[in-house]
């Protein structure tokens, strides 16, 4: 079992929404449980947001926004705050990590990873808030026009399960680094260290208003909050489906929208590439996260002069992930976010195998000792799949992958390509032409050469296709929360009479 020590350090019994600075009950006094996925009991209970919620910390965001100081604060002084709030979070990581592992079931590995990136996004924008400003414009004689970056007001931001913390830092600190403020809804399932991020913040002196964390039901609260008269910017991380219903509530007022949805990534493995490199890069790439990562490359196609010798490296590597207590260091892969994921999982791997692949490696829900109550999936890998298939074209969200032999760069430029998604590809050679070719050609918002690697601060991230659009962690995130504002000066001594009346 886990630590008893480290499940009661830091965990509270209670979570309530945090509004306008402070915490508060739901309105109607709803509560609900979340659970540790890892041995499937109850971690803590949270309040349950209902539309009374939102309009109170919607209108908390709009008073902080239009009559609040923040935006009008300098940029430095912005940026000090933010990296405040990096310094707390530094101060209390133990306390995020184990929280974050509580209520996902991830890693340590993972979560410490994970919470860290999270701390260097606000480090990120702290610095590029400074440089991001207007420009000036060359003009007719006696005309003076530049430009000015200005905050774009309430955002609603919407916040997934498989990485919580991460997904929200990604969001808040471009957001509040540009001067808006926001109101989060974290997903139902990991709601706990959104909330205590915004408890940091205030500790680290975002005025009240600013930041605002209320859990709930996409079904009850989401679309309340999307199609809000005061929100003026959503962003959203989550599924392709429901990014395309909010995209049609918001179309309704022409609120700005930002994207960022599923994914079916390739990896392309060429006959040059370092074998040793793929393969471990391939392991981590699909099975980092328990699979549950929207640009995990559970795709891979393999030249097939080194199919046979990859496969069997690929495969024996994989039987030496362990799958086990979050907390200890030497666990690979964690636990599934719920027992509803674990029945879909299994279900993609059940089709395919009943349309005639073939699972080298796992293929089923396994029992953890220690952890019997918890949701758990063997990291599976499927052989002898065709294009058609599911499991092929469907973002399964867990630790199956699916392996095919390829001849030739365009049939694997044409593989790759064959999937609505476009988020991440990863290409695997040591030639440097080759690489640049398919990064070139491979239609994905970004392409990963030689490296499992997918997200750094200040490393645009975003998909293409019916992965969205908008681009997160990088400067263009920035871009994303402000409005380009023009102004036209005449400077000149004589006065303008168009019309020459």
């Amino acid at each position: 079992m886990i630590d008893s020590e480290k499940v009661n350090r830091y965990r509270r019994s209670y979570y309530p929404m945090f509004i306008d600075g402070e915490w508060v009950d739901a309105a109607d006094g709803n509560r609900y449980t979340v659970y540790n996925p890892a041995s499937g009991e109850p971690l803590a209970e949270v309040a349950r947001a209902g539309r009374a919620d939102i309009d109170r910390a919607l209108q908390a965001a709009r008073q902080a926004f239009e009559y609040g100081k923040w935006r009008h604060f300098s940029v430095l002084r912005r940026a000090r705050v933010l990296n405040r709030i990096a310094e707390i979070m530094r101060e209390r990581f133990d306390e995020l990590v184990e929280l974050e592992i509580l209520n996902t079931g991830k890693t340590l590995f993972a979560a410490q990873g994970q919470i860290m990136q999270a701390i260097e996004d606000f480090e990120f924008y702290a610095g590029a808030i400074v440089g991001h400003r207007g420009y000036v414009n060359n003009m007719p004689s006696g005309f003076f026009n530049y430009t000015q970056r200005e905050p774009v007001g309430v955002c609603a931001q919407i916040v997934p399960w498989n990485y919580p913390l991460m997904m929200a830092a990604w969001k808040i600190a471009p957001a509040i680094a540009a001067g808006c403020s926001v109101v989060v809804k974290p997903a139902t399932l990991t709601p706990v260290t959104a909330l205590v991020l915004a408890e940091i913040a205030a500790e680290a002196g975002v005025p009240k208003g600013v930041v605002n964390v209320v859990p709930g039901s996409g079904r009850d609260v989401g679309d309340y909050l999307v199609t809000h008269p005061e929100v003026d910017k959503i962003a959203f991380t989550g599924s392709t489906p429901v990014g395309r219903h909010i995209m049609e509530l918001a179309s309704r007022s022409l609120k700005k929208v930002t994207l960022e949805l599923g994914g079916k990534s390739p990896s392309l493995i060429f006959d040059d590439a370092d074998l040793d490199a793929a393969v471990d890069g391939s392991v981590f790439g699909i099975f980092y996260n328990t699979g549950q990562s929207c640009e995990a490359r559970s795709r891979i196609y393999v030249q097939r002069s080194v199919y046979d010798a990859f496969m069997a490296r690929f495969v024996e590597k994989a039987k030496k992930l362990k799958l086990g207590n979050p907390f200890d260091p030497e666990t690979h892969v964690g636990a599934v976010i719920s027992r509803e994921q674990v029945d879909v999982i299994d279900g993609y791997v059940r089709s395919a195998l009943e349309d005639g692949a073939q699972a080298v490696l796992g293929g089923g829900e396994v029992r953890v000792p220690g952890f019997e109550g918890g949701y758990w999936y063997a990291p599976t890998i499927l052989v002898d799949v065709h294009h058609g298939m599911k499991a092929v074209q469907e973002e399964i969200f867990g630790p199956v992958v699916t392996v095919m032999p390829f001849d030739t760069e365009d049939e694997a430029v044409a593989l790759a390509n064959d999937t609505m998604y476009g988020l991440a590809a990863a290409v695997w050679t040591k030639d440097g032409a080759r690489a640049k070719r398919m990064a070139d050609r491979i239609r994905a918002g970004i392409v990963l050469v030689n490296t499992p690697f997918s997200a750094f601060p200040g490393m645009p991230f975003g998909g293409t296709k019916q992965s969205g659009f908008g681009r997160e962690l990088g400067i263009e995130a920035l871009d994303l929360y402000t409005e380009v504002k023009s102004v036209l000066m005449y400077y000149g001594t004589k006065p303008l009479n168009p019309f020459k009346l």
